[in-house]
């Protein structure tokens, strides 16, 4: 485990990944966004940035290449940097450019972002450094917000549990072989130009969503694939193909609340619900049903654990670890494409509520997510909850937007209002 004084510190086993898959078309990036109540003050946020960044020395790095892995060590070089925001987000970093930096920082009006290379963080530990910075940011307007309530004091030095890599901590004796999980249908569409990045959110009453996934007996997330699943099968279907296909979803699982971690790096692993039209047809409630279970038989500390040891073993496999980087790179992009991308038709993450403390929400309007692309022209899926406030967002490289159009209206039929906003 690395200190904040380290000259470098290893990446964990989903980092070496997403460092592996890096290329210059390609990041695994992703974003959150805070609307507040008034018009974004860019100085007093370069001064919040500046405040953060040696709280979160995780954050503070830069990638190298070593001979046999990638590692991280510290960046000195002037950055982040705060921009105005770009039309399209989350585009690819690439390590040579920024300085080196891994995250960036937007402003427009009254929105706030960052966008993080998911090497360093997942969604859990970025949520900590957004939410921290967000207060950092309203004390350098004026507004008092003590820490605590999820917000780190930036007065205090990192602690070595923010730094740990989870992954290798809770490894345990048993783990999954690589599995070769059957070819879902892919739900690609037509590639549009380098780089034009859809996004299309939507904004439901929370409340109304609950009530709704309720009837179901299920949970917001277990309702929201449950839909996805839905009419993802019903565009297959549309292209009559000569053999209709599983689709499954890659729904991120956060560990922390499995193992006890107070990590800032990565700690999640995937699940897989899905359905096969092969079986036959599904109504509706019967795919939520599906969904429901899937998730409750899978979601243990036990599977959960089998599934990251196996990606652990794999990193620390002498034999892998003797191969040049150069070489390794290219197999295990290879070994993502068969069992990170072809098992699967969409990915949906569901973090969660965002939550501030009291003294902050009155400066906040809203929270957003957005996924940056995927490896091939498809859509991947996030939602995020703020207040009574449901924020969905479909995000990705192909030109058709059947997916998001269709699963927006199924939400409409359903009761569930609707506001739509999109980059198109």
């Amino acid at each position: 485990m690395a200190r904040p004084d380290s000259k470098w510190y290893k990446l964990d086993s989903a980092g070496i990944l997403y460092s592996a898959l890096q290329k210059e078309e390609y990041s695994a990036i992703y974003r959150f966004s805070a609307r507040m109540e008034k018009e974004v003050d860019p100085a007093a946020l370069r001064r919040a940035i500046d405040r953060c960044m040696p709280r979160f020395p995780s954050f503070a790095v830069r990638i190298r290449k070593g001979l046999f892995w990638y590692y991280l060590e510290p960046n000195r070089a002037p950055g982040p940097f705060l921009k105005e925001d770009v039309s399209d987000p989350c585009q690819p970093v690439r390590f040579r450019e920024d300085n080196g930096w891994l995250v960036r920082f937007y402003y427009y009006r009254e929105r706030i972002s960052v966008e993080v290379f998911h090497a360093l963080s997942d969604g859990g530990g970025a949520i900590v450094f957004f939410r921290t910075l967000l207060a950092e940011y309203l004390r350098q307007t004026g507004v008092e917000v003590p820490a605590g309530n999820g917000v780190l004091d930036l007065n205090e030095p990192p602690r070595e549990e923010e730094l740990e890599d989870a992954y290798a901590r809770y490894a345990g004796r048993h783990a999954f072989g690589l599995r070769r999980l059957p070819r879902a249908y892919q739900n690609t569409g037509t590639p549009e130009p380098f780089y034009t990045f859809h996004v299309t959110m939507g904004f439901v009453p929370l409340s109304r969503l609950r009530e709704q996934a309720k009837k179901y007996n299920a949970s917001i997330t277990e309702y929201l694939s449950a839909v996805l699943i839905h009419v993802i099968l019903e565009k297959q279907k549309r292209e009559k193909p000569y053999r209709e296909r599983p689709v499954a979803l890659a729904v991120p699982i956060n560990l922390r609340g499995f193992f006890p971690s107070e990590t800032l790096r990565n700690f999640i692993t995937t699940v897989r619900p899905y359905i096969d039209p092969a079986l036959g047809d599904y109504t509706f409630p019967e795919i939520v049903s599906q969904v429901r279970h899937f998730m409750k038989l899978h979601i243990n500390r036990q599977e959960l654990q089998a599934a990251f040891t196996g990606n652990v073993r794999f990193t620390e496999n002498f034999a892998l670890r003797l191969i040049p980087v150069v070489l390794k790179n290219p197999v295990m992009a290879l070994n993502y494409r068969l069992l990170g991308v072809r098992p699967y038709s969409c990915t949906y993450t569901n973090p969660g509520a965002f939550t501030v403390p009291p003294e902050m929400a009155a400066h906040i309007r809203g929270a957003e997510v957005i996924l940056g692309q995927a490896t091939v022209p498809r859509c991947h899926c996030a939602s995020i909850s703020y207040g009574d406030t449901m924020e969905i967002t479909f995000a990705g490289t192909q030109a058709e937007t059947d997916t998001e159009r269709d699963f927006f209206r199924f939400l409409v039929r359903e009761g569930i209002p609707v506001r739509v906003e999109s980059n198109r």
